[in-house]
């Protein structure tokens, strides 16, 4: 029996292999993404850890591996087609990336959320603050992005509850193991906590390539994506959140300042410059 366990595990990481290395030629994105939905609800079902997670019991190991601490600026990355959550944190003024979380389901596909009961996870610039924290969520802990936000509601969009937490079911939201959402709380917690007011949470279709965005120059979202990957540049560029804004309906960006705690919320106005 034993045998046969790690072989069903031994077959599920070469097929995640497979998966991240041609499923997105051979079935696009939607066909990927129901791969991937199908692979993680396996794994929670036999109780098995979500591809690539870190060794959550050794966290303290692996923060001061990186001379990092509890407390520190945080800021978080999604990226819905690889299944990725990235905290970052902050140390001498920028951010580093801390850790990858696999995340265990999200709902719907590639674009913005658009109206309530769409079950569509949403994309774009978010700010979460102290009031946005649930530790009683029946998801086993959970923050609101604040969706829809300024640009949201500039297009009409509605909605509303949209959280990262634990449990491992999503409806229009992005749902992590709960040793993982344990992990995140003890930091964002701290976080805010220890003097950030608010920190930045960026939600991404998929990594931000270039080759990636011509890979989708048809997709009717294109204008879109191709706003968001100017403030995904922005912050790869100098590992601090981008200030961000609203402008004749479209998202703009501006250079975030080195050692700046807390991210403002997406506000409309045009910027100069």
């Amino acid at each position: 029996m034993l045998l046969g366990l790690v072989l069903m595990v031994a077959s599920g990481v070469a097929a995640i292999e497979f998966a991240q290395l041609w499923m997105p030629r051979i079935l696009g994105d939607d066909g990927l993404i129901r791969y991937e939905r199908s692979q993680r609800r396996w794994r929670a079902e036999y109780g098995l850890p979500m591809p690539g997670q870190p060794d959550l019991a050794r966290f303290s190991e692996r923060l001061a591996a990186q001379g990092l601490k509890e407390g520190a600026p945080v800021l978080v990355r999604i990226f819905k087609r690889e299944f990725e959550l990235e905290l970052w944190m902050q140390r001498d003024g920028a951010f580093q990336r801390f850790v990858t979380y696999p995340i265990c389901r999200w709902s719907g596909w590639l674009g913005p959320k658009l109206v309530e009961g769409d079950r569509q996870a949403p994309e774009g610039f978010y700010t979460v603050d102290a009031a946005a924290l649930n530790p009683n969520s029946r998801w086993f802990r959970s923050f609101n992005l604040g969706y829809p936000n300024a640009f949201d509601r500039s297009q009409g969009r509605t909605g509303s509850l949209i959280m990262v937490h634990g449990g491992c079911g999503s409806i229009g939201c992005f749902a992590m193991t709960n040793g993982q959402m344990s992990e995140i709380w003890q930091l964002v917690t701290a976080a805010l906590g220890g003097g950030q007011k608010r920190f930045q949470v960026q939600v991404y279709p998929f990594r931000m390539s270039d080759a990636e965005l011509d890979a989708h120059a048809r997709d009717p979202d294109i204008a879109f994506w191709r706003d968001l990957k100017a403030g995904h540049d922005l912050f790869e560029a100098n590992a601090v959140p981008p200030k961000v804004s609203v402008c004749n309906g479209r998202y703009q960006f501006q250079a975030g300042t080195a050692g700046n705690l807390d991210s403002e919320p997406v506000q409309p106005g045009c910027s100069k410059g």
